[in-house]
């Protein structure tokens, strides 16, 4: 069993998760990303009712700590979820 003394990287990465989960923009995000499947800012930006500005920083931050990955479709960026810990974890929740 892992404790922080014998693996600390891993409880800071799963701690950087959990984080990067703690926002509820940024939850709404992933939680659309899973049930819906892939999506670009505008579409995300559609059903959340805020400016693109600011769901691009949410995608950032999504992006660094590698909830979400961001794959280019043409002239567009499409988002989705690929870390299976996330989809366990927003599954759990709702």
């Amino acid at each position: 069993m892992d404790n922080y003394k014998n693996n600390p990287a891993c409880f800071e990465e799963n701690a950087d998760l959990l984080k990067a989960l703690s926002h509820p923009v940024r939850l709404c995000i992933v939680k659309g990303l899973i049930e819906n499947g892939e999506s670009n800012v505008s579409n995300m930006q559609n059903c959340l009712d805020m400016p693109q500005s600011t769901i691009s920083q949410h995608i950032s931050k999504l992006k660094a700590c590698k909830v979400i990955k961001g794959y280019r479709n043409g002239l567009e960026i499409k988002y989705k979820v690929e870390n299976e810990k996330i989809i366990e974890i927003v599954k759990i929740l709702f």
